[in-house]
């Protein structure tokens, strides 16, 4: 059983009944479900990631004024629920809260992730929080919110970036990777540089890999997930294949001819994607020319006017 499955399982056959009978008052405020860190909020979860944080549990969160009212006592309430369930022990609750299931606020929760506890409102914000604490945020599942104060800002961040920050994203990421895999990967080649053409291969698949996610206009995972990720995406799923082929290999590394020729399939399929979006006018192979490009499709001017690798 998958752990989303597990959490909203357990909830249904205790936590409501629990909430009901002895919170009443916070019935229709709570907002509760499975949100977070953890494999299981991604839906990555497997055999491997049951040794550790995977348990019957799930969230409760409350507005800071709820929380101060009611969250010890409902908190040591959500601690006496069953200890076992469907085959699957609880993992130990501290009744004052810190793990990643039980009550939290909801300021508290943005704030951990985010460093703020509203939506982002800035372009600085935006820009420089990391995606997979966006991710963090709008992943799992919302079971019930009935006020809406947490399913409101949640909804906002899962709307994606706005463009221009999104574009701005992109040409940040092109330009590294055309520096990584369309220029350095050969000199360092050239050199018999082992060291440095392994860490230009994997900054190039990297780059690439944020690429693919924010022409999706999807927030990358944290980096243990973010290929396997890719295979969920609309656009550019089936780039995966060529970069495992460039990075399985390491007797392979110094095979210039081989990985250029992978690097330009690559970029040829990002480009293309790039053409099909209308966000970039290069007509050319060259990802650093097309990185410039995308730069004149950012409407805001301070933007715009941004070191073209701000944002990384």
């Amino acid at each position: 059983m998958k752990g989303l499955e597990l959490s909203e399982l357990y909830y249904e056959t205790y936590g409501k009944n629990m909430i009901a009978e002895n919170f009443n008052i916070l019935e229709n405020r709570i907002a509760v479900g499975l949100v977070g860190e953890g494999s299981e909020c991604l839906g990555y979860d497997d055999d491997t990631s049951k040794d550790h944080d995977f348990e019957p549990g799930f969230c409760l969160f409350l507005t800071d004024e709820d929380e101060e009212n009611f969250g010890f006592k409902l908190q040591r309430a959500y601690a006496s629920l069953p200890k076992e369930f469907n085959g699957y022990k609880r993992n130990l609750v501290n009744p004052v809260g810190g793990a990643r299931h039980g009550v939290i606020s909801i300021s508290n929760f943005y704030n951990k992730y985010l460093g703020y506890n509203t939506a982002p409102d800035t372009i600085d914000k935006w820009l420089y929080t990391p995606s997979c604490m966006f991710l963090n945020v709008t992943n799992g599942k919302v079971f019930r919110d009935d006020l809406g104060a947490f399913t409101k800002i949640r909804n906002t961040i899962k709307l994606g970036y706005p463009e221009d920050i999104r574009i701005k994203k992109i040409a940040a990421n092109t330009i590294l990777a055309a520096q990584a895999g369309q220029y350095n990967y050969q000199r360092l080649v050239s050199r018999k540089d082992i060291g440095g053409a392994i860490l230009s291969l994997n900054e190039f698949s990297k780059k690439i890999i944020s690429i693919v996610y924010l022409l999706n206009n999807k927030y990358e995972p944290f980096y243990k997930w973010a290929y396997r990720g890719i295979k969920d995406l609309d656009i550019l799923s089936n780039i995966s294949d060529e970069l495992l082929s460039l990075n399985y290999n390491s007797d392979s590394i110094l095979n210039e001819k081989q990985n250029q020729e992978l690097i330009e399939i690559i970029a040829n399929k990002v480009i293309n994607v790039f053409i099909d979006q209308n966000i970039t006018k290069a007509t050319c192979n060259n990802l650093d020319t097309h990185a410039y490009s995308l730069t004149d499709h950012i409407t805001n001017n301070d933007l715009r006017n941004m070191n073209i690798m701000a944002g990384i």
